[in-house]
Protein backbone atom coordinates (compact mmCIF):
# COMPACT_ATOMS: atom_id res chain seq x y z
CA UNK A 1 0.00 0.00 0.00
CA UNK A 2 2.81 2.42 1.20
CA UNK A 3 4.56 1.60 -2.42
CA UNK A 4 1.63 2.62 -4.23
CA UNK A 5 1.00 5.53 -2.52
CA UNK A 6 4.99 6.86 -3.11
CA UNK A 7 4.74 5.86 -6.94
CA UNK A 8 1.30 8.10 -7.06
CA UNK A 9 3.25 10.91 -5.43
CA UNK A 10 5.93 10.32 -7.75
CA UNK A 11 3.71 10.28 -10.39
CA UNK A 12 2.00 13.63 -9.38
CA UNK A 13 5.04 15.67 -8.79
CA UNK A 14 6.40 14.40 -12.55
CA UNK A 15 3.11 15.49 -13.82
CA UNK A 16 3.31 19.23 -11.97
CA UNK A 17 6.86 19.90 -13.84
CA UNK A 18 5.52 18.78 -16.59
CA UNK A 19 2.94 21.47 -16.84
CA UNK A 20 5.73 24.18 -15.29
CA UNK A 21 7.93 23.33 -18.07
CA UNK A 22 5.14 23.57 -20.61
CA UNK A 23 4.01 27.07 -19.11
CA UNK A 24 7.76 27.83 -19.35
CA UNK A 25 8.18 27.45 -23.08
CA UNK A 26 4.58 29.16 -23.85
CA UNK A 27 5.18 32.05 -21.62
CA UNK A 28 6.47 34.86 -23.75
CA UNK A 29 10.18 36.06 -23.51
CA UNK A 30 11.12 39.41 -22.38
CA UNK A 31 12.49 40.98 -25.24
CA UNK A 32 16.91 41.82 -24.87
CA UNK A 33 18.10 45.83 -24.43
CA UNK A 34 19.25 45.63 -28.13
CA UNK A 35 16.10 44.19 -29.55
CA UNK A 36 14.27 46.95 -28.03
CA UNK A 37 16.78 49.43 -29.37
CA UNK A 38 16.59 48.00 -32.78
CA UNK A 39 12.84 47.77 -33.02
CA UNK A 40 11.73 51.13 -31.73
CA UNK A 41 10.63 53.37 -34.30
CA UNK A 42 8.47 56.72 -34.63
CA UNK A 43 5.29 55.00 -35.03
CA UNK A 44 2.77 57.62 -37.04
CA UNK A 45 0.09 54.67 -37.78
CA UNK A 46 -1.56 53.11 -35.14
CA UNK A 47 -4.00 49.87 -34.37
CA UNK A 48 -7.16 51.04 -33.06
CA UNK A 49 -8.92 47.88 -32.06
CA UNK A 50 -5.68 47.73 -29.24
CA UNK A 51 -6.15 49.71 -26.06
CA UNK A 52 -3.80 50.73 -22.68
CA UNK A 53 -5.62 50.64 -19.73
CA UNK A 54 -4.16 53.12 -17.21
CA UNK A 55 -2.37 50.54 -14.73
CA UNK A 56 -0.31 49.66 -18.41
CA UNK A 57 0.72 53.28 -18.46
CA UNK A 58 1.05 53.77 -14.49
CA UNK A 59 3.33 51.01 -14.83
CA UNK A 60 5.26 52.42 -17.55
CA UNK A 61 5.75 55.74 -15.99
CA UNK A 62 7.30 54.29 -12.65
CA UNK A 63 9.84 53.06 -14.79
CA UNK A 64 10.41 55.81 -15.92
CA UNK A 65 10.69 57.24 -12.55
CA UNK A 66 14.67 55.92 -12.46
CA UNK A 67 15.58 58.10 -15.17
CA UNK A 68 18.47 60.27 -14.59
CA UNK A 69 18.55 63.80 -13.91
CA UNK A 70 20.73 67.12 -12.17
CA UNK A 71 20.91 66.61 -8.42
CA UNK A 72 18.02 64.37 -8.32
CA UNK A 73 15.82 66.94 -9.04
CA UNK A 74 13.34 65.23 -10.94
CA UNK A 75 11.74 67.93 -13.28
CA UNK A 76 9.87 66.42 -15.65
CA UNK A 77 6.46 66.04 -15.26
CA UNK A 78 3.67 63.92 -17.05
CA UNK A 79 -0.08 65.03 -18.10
CA UNK A 80 -1.83 62.21 -19.78
CA UNK A 81 -4.86 61.80 -22.28
CA UNK A 82 -6.87 58.75 -21.62
CA UNK A 83 -10.18 59.54 -21.69
CA UNK A 84 -12.13 60.21 -25.11
CA UNK A 85 -13.05 63.87 -24.27
CA UNK A 86 -9.07 64.64 -23.43
CA UNK A 87 -7.47 62.18 -26.31
CA UNK A 88 -9.73 64.44 -28.76
CA UNK A 89 -8.60 67.63 -27.25
CA UNK A 90 -4.83 66.93 -27.45
CA UNK A 91 -5.31 65.90 -30.93
CA UNK A 92 -6.32 69.14 -32.17
CA UNK A 93 -3.12 71.07 -31.26
CA UNK A 94 -0.52 68.52 -32.46
CA UNK A 95 -0.31 69.95 -36.17
CA UNK A 96 0.36 67.81 -38.91
CA UNK A 97 0.15 64.92 -36.93
CA UNK A 98 -3.02 64.73 -36.07
CA UNK A 99 -4.36 62.64 -38.99
CA UNK A 100 -1.06 59.91 -38.11
CA UNK A 101 -2.30 59.19 -34.28
CA UNK A 102 -6.00 59.53 -34.37
CA UNK A 103 -5.67 56.06 -33.39
CA UNK A 104 -3.00 56.15 -30.47
CA UNK A 105 -5.19 55.42 -27.15
CA UNK A 106 -3.00 57.23 -25.13
CA UNK A 107 -0.90 61.09 -25.59
CA UNK A 108 1.31 62.07 -22.82
CA UNK A 109 2.36 65.84 -22.36
CA UNK A 110 5.81 66.41 -21.33
CA UNK A 111 7.00 68.91 -19.49
CA UNK A 112 9.80 70.29 -17.01
CA UNK A 113 9.98 72.72 -13.85
CA UNK A 114 12.23 75.60 -15.03
CA UNK A 115 14.71 76.45 -12.30
CA UNK A 116 15.61 73.37 -11.02
CA UNK A 117 18.25 70.97 -13.29
CA UNK A 118 21.34 73.74 -13.65
CA UNK A 119 21.21 75.24 -10.78
CA UNK A 120 22.00 75.39 -6.62
CA UNK A 121 20.85 77.18 -4.32
CA UNK A 122 18.83 79.34 -6.86
CA UNK A 123 21.99 79.95 -8.83
CA UNK A 124 22.65 79.20 -12.07
CA UNK A 125 25.74 76.85 -12.41
CA UNK A 126 26.84 77.37 -15.55
CA UNK A 127 25.60 78.69 -19.09
CA UNK A 128 23.37 76.57 -20.48
CA UNK A 129 20.42 77.58 -17.14
CA UNK A 130 17.23 75.97 -17.79
CA UNK A 131 18.73 73.74 -20.92
CA UNK A 132 19.53 71.22 -18.27
CA UNK A 133 15.58 70.88 -17.66
CA UNK A 134 14.95 70.23 -21.24
CA UNK A 135 18.33 67.96 -20.80
CA UNK A 136 16.93 66.05 -18.22
CA UNK A 137 13.16 65.91 -19.85
CA UNK A 138 14.78 64.14 -22.76
CA UNK A 139 16.49 61.40 -20.27
CA UNK A 140 13.07 60.84 -19.37
CA UNK A 141 11.61 60.79 -22.49
CA UNK A 142 14.07 58.20 -23.78
CA UNK A 143 13.41 56.19 -20.60
CA UNK A 144 9.87 55.97 -21.29
CA UNK A 145 10.28 55.17 -24.97
CA UNK A 146 12.43 52.60 -24.37
CA UNK A 147 10.51 51.15 -21.85
CA UNK A 148 7.27 51.28 -23.80
CA UNK A 149 8.73 49.17 -26.18
CA UNK A 150 9.96 46.80 -24.06
CA UNK A 151 6.55 46.57 -22.93
CA UNK A 152 4.94 46.31 -26.53
CA UNK A 153 4.18 49.52 -26.87
CA UNK A 154 4.83 52.18 -29.66
CA UNK A 155 5.87 55.57 -29.68
CA UNK A 156 5.93 59.13 -31.53
CA UNK A 157 7.47 62.44 -29.55
CA UNK A 158 6.12 65.27 -31.15
CA UNK A 159 7.22 68.97 -31.54
CA UNK A 160 4.85 70.17 -33.38
CA UNK A 161 2.35 70.84 -30.46
CA UNK A 162 0.29 74.12 -29.09
CA UNK A 163 1.88 75.38 -25.95
CA UNK A 164 -0.57 77.53 -24.54
CA UNK A 165 -3.36 75.14 -25.45
CA UNK A 166 -1.90 72.86 -23.58
CA UNK A 167 -1.22 74.24 -20.82
CA UNK A 168 -4.88 75.56 -20.27
CA UNK A 169 -6.53 71.99 -21.29
CA UNK A 170 -4.42 70.49 -18.30
CA UNK A 171 -4.06 73.34 -15.96
CA UNK A 172 -0.09 72.98 -15.77
CA UNK A 173 1.74 75.70 -14.27
CA UNK A 174 3.44 78.51 -15.45
CA UNK A 175 6.59 77.37 -14.02
CA UNK A 176 7.05 74.57 -16.40
CA UNK A 177 8.24 74.40 -20.09
CA UNK A 178 5.90 72.56 -22.38
CA UNK A 179 8.20 69.88 -24.22
CA UNK A 180 6.41 67.56 -26.52
CA UNK A 181 3.15 64.82 -26.74
CA UNK A 182 3.75 61.52 -26.89
CA UNK A 183 1.81 59.11 -28.51
CA UNK A 184 1.26 55.73 -26.71
CA UNK A 185 0.02 52.67 -29.01
CA UNK A 186 0.29 49.34 -30.47
CA UNK A 187 1.85 49.81 -34.81
CA UNK A 188 -0.34 49.11 -37.12
CA UNK A 189 2.59 48.14 -39.76
CA UNK A 190 6.44 47.80 -39.13
CA UNK A 191 7.78 51.33 -40.07
CA UNK A 192 11.13 50.45 -42.39
CA UNK A 193 14.44 51.25 -40.24
CA UNK A 194 15.95 54.80 -41.49
CA UNK A 195 19.64 55.04 -42.06
CA UNK A 196 21.37 56.63 -39.79
CA UNK A 197 25.03 58.58 -40.37
CA UNK A 198 28.66 56.59 -39.92
CA UNK A 199 29.73 56.75 -36.75
CA UNK A 200 33.29 58.32 -37.70
CA UNK A 201 30.95 61.01 -38.42
CA UNK A 202 29.77 61.90 -35.32
CA UNK A 203 32.56 60.54 -33.12
CA UNK A 204 36.08 61.54 -32.49
CA UNK A 205 38.57 59.51 -30.16
CA UNK A 206 41.55 61.57 -29.11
Amino acid sequence: MKKLFFLGAAMALLSLASCSNKEEKNAPSSPSFDEVLTSRRSVRSYDASKKITEAEVRELLTAVQDAPSWANTQPTKYYVAISKEKLEAVQELVGGNKDKIANAPVLIVSTFERGKSGFFQDKQTNEVGDGWGAYDNGLSNCYLILKARAMGFDTLIMGMRDADQLRELFSIPGNETVMAVISLGYRAEDPQRPTHRELDEIVKFF
